[in-house]
C-alpha cells in the first residue's frame, strides 16, 4: 500500500472504530448480502466517514462505483478505497468540468441503485434518458430533495428515498452536527473569535437552527434572515433578531448561508455590506452566494490563505469569501466535516434505506419520498442504546 493510501487507511481505521451503528449493520450485511448482484453508483463527499459507509455496502455484496463532490474530495481516502478494489473517480484538485466527467463516469458504469448527493446522478439519468434499469436510490441533502421535487419532479420513475427528510437526520446531523462543524470550521479557517461578533444566518431550517444555536452558545451575537413567515416566527421565539437580508446586510460582520436555494446573497446585497464582512456558505451547492456576480464587481481578488479570498471593491470596501462559496465545513486544511456520531446515524439511514430499495423496492412509490417510518423508529432505538441514554 502506497504512502497516500496508508494514510487514508489509518484515518479510516480511527473513524470506523467510533461508528458502532455501521459496524452492526456491516456484520448483518455480511450474512444477508442484500446488494449481491447490484451495482451502486455513488456521488457523495469522499472522506473517511464515507469510506466506512462504502465498506458497509460492499460487505452486503454491492459493487460500488463512486465519485465525490467538487472541492471536498480527500485524496488519501480515494487512494485507500482504490487499493481495496473499488472504482473511485475524483481528486481534491478537480475542476468543475472534471467533476462533471467523474459523474458521467459513474453513470457510464450503468448502476442499478443510486446513492446521490444534490441529485446530480438523478439529473444525469434524466438527461441521458436512461431511467429504465434503475431499481431506485437515496438522496442525502436538502438541496437534492428540493431539486427532485422541483426541476426533476415527474421525471423520476423509480423511488428515491430522501435521507434529509428523516427527523433523525434533521435533529442529529443537520442541527447539531452541521451547527457544530460550521462554527468549528469558521474558527479553524479564519482564526477569528466568535464571542461578541455579529453573525447573520440566512435560513432557519434545521441547518440554520444549528448554526445559530452553536454561534450563540459561544457568545456570538446572532440574527436570522428568513423569508418564510413560520420559520421567521420560530426564530423570533427562539430569541434571535429576525429581518430581511437587505436590512441585516449593514449590521452583520459574518454571513453564513444555510438555505439550499440559489442567490441568497446577490448583487443587491453586496453594496450594503460593511467593509471586511466575511461571507460563507454551508449549503450543498456553491450557489447561495452569487460568487460570479461578486467577483464581477470587484476591483481586485486576492487569495490570502487556504480557503480565504479578499474581494476588493472600487469604493474602498472589501469582503472576505470563504471556500469560494462552497461548503465551508469541508474546506480548508484538514477538513473534518460533521461529527462521527452524526454520520454514524446518517449513514445507517443510508444503509437501511438502500437495503429497502434493493430488497423491497415494490413497497416504495416512484419519485422522491421520505425514509420509511419503520426504519426511522428502528434507528432511533439503536441510537438511544448506543448513547446509553437510559444510564
Amino acid at each position: 500500500m502506497n504512502e497516500l493510501a496508508e494514510r487514508g487507511r489509518r484515518r479510516t481505521e480511527w473513524i470506523r472504530s467510533r461508528m458502532p451503528l455501521l459496524a452492526a449493520v456491516h456484520a448483518h450485511f455480511l450474512e444477508t448480502r442484500p446488494f449481491a448482484g447490484h451495482r451502486i453508483g455513488m456521488s457523495l463527499h469522499l472522506e473517511p466517514k464515507t469510506a466506512v459507509l462504502l465498506e458497509t455496502l460492499a460487505a452486503g455484496g454491492a459493487e460500488v462505483v463512486a465519485t465525490g463532490n467538487h472541492g471536498s474530495t480527500q485524496d488519501d481516502v480515494v487512494a485507500f478505497l482504490r487499493e481495496g478494489g473499488m472504482t473511485v473517480f475524483g481528486s481534491r484538485a478537480d475542476t468543475i468540468e472534471k467533476h462533471h466527467e467523474n459523474l458521467a463516469g459513474v453513470l457510464d458504469a450503468s448502476p442499478d441503485i443510486l446513492l446521490d448527493n444534490g441529485a446530480d446522478l438523478a439529473a444525469g439519468i434524466v438527461e441521458r434518458g436512461t431511467q429504465t434499469g434503475i431499481l431506485g436510490g437515496t438522496e442525502e441533502t436538502t438541496s437534492g430533495g428540493l431539486r427532485l421535487r422541483g426541476e426533476l419532479a415527474g421525471s423520476i420513475p423509480f423511488p428515491i428515498v430522501v435521507i434529509n427528510d428523516s427527523i433523525l437526520k434533521a435533529i442529529g446531523e443537520n442541527r447539531h452536527a452541521v451547527g457544530q462543524s460550521v462554527v468549528e470550521s469558521f474558527m479553524r479557517i479564519t482564526n477569528l473569535m466568535v464571542p461578541g461578533r455579529r453573525f447573520v444566518v440566512a435560513g432557519y431550517g434545521w441547518c440554520g437552527r444549528g448554526v445559530a444555536q452553536y454561534l450563540r452558545a459561544l457568545g456570538g451575537r446572532v440574527a436570522v434572515a428568513e423569508i418564510d413567515e413560520l420559520k421567521a416566527f420560530e426564530a423570533a421565539l427562539d430569541g434571535y433578531r429576525v429581518d430581511t437580508m437587505e436590512s441585516l446586510a449593514g449590521w452583520g460582520e459574518v454571513f453564513i448561508t444555510a438555505t439550499g436555494h440559489p442567490d441568497v446573497m446577490g448583487p443587491a446585497i453586496f453594496p450594503l455590506l460593511n467593509d471586511g464582512a466575511v461571507l460563507a456558505n454551508c449549503g450543498h451547492f456553491p450557489w447561495e452566494i452569487d460568487v460570479t456576480a461578486l467577483k464581477a464587481r470587484a476591483s481586485g481578488v486576492r487569495v490570502l490563505d487556504d480557503a480565504i479570498e479578499r474581494i476588493d471593491f472600487a469604493d474602498g470596501r472589501h469582503v472576505i469569501l470563504l471556500a469560494e462559496g462552497r461548503m465551508m465545513n469541508l474546506a480548508g486544511r484538514e477538513p473534518k466535516g460533521n461529527s462521527l456520531e452524526s454520520m454514524d446515524l446518517g449513514f445507517l439511514l443510508q444503509s437501511l434505506s438502500l437495503e429497502r430499495v434493493a430488497t423491497r423496492a415494490e413497497t416504495l412509490e416512484p419519485g422522491a419520498q421520505p425514509v420509511p417510518d419503520d426504519i426511522n423508529r428502528d434507528i432511533a432505538r439503536r441510537m438511544l442504546a448506543a448513547m446509553g441514554a437510559d444510564r
